[in-house]
């Protein structure tokens, strides 16, 4: 039977030809309806007028409409606990909730973007942005040579190679590679005001020295010399060996002097090695001005420190040493590197043997415009 064949107010005006006194069998006779169809209207209509039928059909759709929405609702709670085992922070985790939804639970389109809280026009959206395939590859190669390097040193070292790239765009591709160096724990330093340094002017005014001591795998110490030219931070020597005396400090020291000159001032802290009497006799012969900073202050010596971290943390702590001659080898490549190659923030990008020739270049160009 077709629900357009009868409406409320016709089904109504049947019941009242019965009510009149028409029997059931001619009722159903006339009007081609079968003695189940009639007796199901009276039960349902029976008694009623149009006005009140019309209200009963109203709120059975509204009744409808209201179990629908609850089942619609339980099933979307239940949806959103089997999708929200991460949250949903980025659209392209949305647009997988979305895709999930769709395949797993049948939901259309929009009502999985509304349960997920993305636009259908966001979901839509097909991206314009190039992948960046070679750009990440180079980026995932040089952060594997250098691992301790974070996203600003790998920016400029892309920059040496050609490659011109914006560094927030960089720092999104390095975010999403999973290329963040882990800080490394440091000790707890004081505080309280402190003075500024003075930072030398030209190459040769200031050196500062300072030792650091490793171990080799058999659990054998050996220590590292290191002599900073402050002003272009450049490592002038990183001697490694077992035992470096003072006898040894001086004569790594007039090698320097032979390639480089003589420093107007060095600086050091109290070790024995750097008091000794070999030392003292070497600032005489040299005229060399030395000054040893206050006991428990090794910031008053700040370039050499920073020099020291850098040190352990790309290389000592990078490698295992077997023998004094692989870590006198490793430890000499990676100060070749590190003058020659490795970029120093300090220094605008460049490294320090660029940052020196640079001053070379301009202090010639003075002398020659004077």
């Amino acid at each position: 039977m077709k629900k357009s064949r009868f409406t409320e107010e016709r089904i109504i005006s049947i019941l009242k030809e019965h009510r009149a006194g028409l029997s059931a069998a001619d009722l159903c006779r006339k009007h081609g309806i079968s003695d189940a169809t009639f007796y199901k209207w009276r039960s349902q209509y029976g008694g009623m007028e149009v006005s009140q039928a019309r209200k009963l059909k109203v709120l059975e759709e509204e009744n409808a409409k209201l179990k629908k929405l609850l089942a619609e609702s339980m099933m979307d709670a239940s949806t959103l606990r089997e999708m929200l085992f991460k949250k949903l922070l980025t659209p392209s985790s949305r647009r997988n909730a979305v895709d999930w939804a769709m395949k797993e639970k049948a939901y259309s389109q929009r009502h999985a973007c509304a349960l997920v809280g993305i636009d259908p026009k966001v979901y839509r959206y097909q991206s314009q942005r190039p992948d960046d395939a070679g750009l990440r590859r180079r980026l995932k190669e040089l952060a594997s040579q250098r691992r301790r390097f974070g996203y600003r040193r790998l920016h400029i070292l892309l920059e040496r190679e050609g490659v011109h790239v914006n560094w927030k765009k960089l720092y999104r591709l390095y975010r999403e590679e999973r290329l963040t160096v882990r800080k490394r724990g440091g000790r707890k330093r004081a505080l309280g005001t402190r003075s500024p340094m003075n930072i030398p002017q030209e190459p040769n005014q200031r050196w500062s020295l300072d030792f650091v001591s490793d171990a080799l795998t058999d659990g054998r110490r050996f220590r590292v010399f290191c002599v900073i030219d402050d002003f272009s931070r450049e490592c002038l020597a990183a001697v490694a060996d077992n035992s470096i005396s003072g006898h040894r400090v001086a004569r790594e020291l007039d090698r320097i002097v032979e390639s480089r000159g003589c420093p107007l001032m060095v600086m050091s802290d109290n070790g024995t090695k750097l008091t000794s009497n070999a030392i003292l006799q070497w600032q005489e012969e040299h005229a060399v001005e030395w000054h040893y900073i206050a006991p428990g202050k090794p910031m008053q010596n700040g370039f050499v420190e920073s020099f020291n971290g850098r040190l352990r943390d790309e290389c000592l702590n990078a490698h295992l040493f077997v023998s004094y001659r692989q870590a006198q080898n490793i430890i000499e490549e990676w100060r070749t590197d590190y003058n020659q190659n490795r970029p120093h923030t300090s220094l605008n990008g460049l490294t320090p043997v660029e940052f020196a020739n640079r001053s070379n270049m301009d202090q010639n160009l003075n002398r020659t415009n004077l």
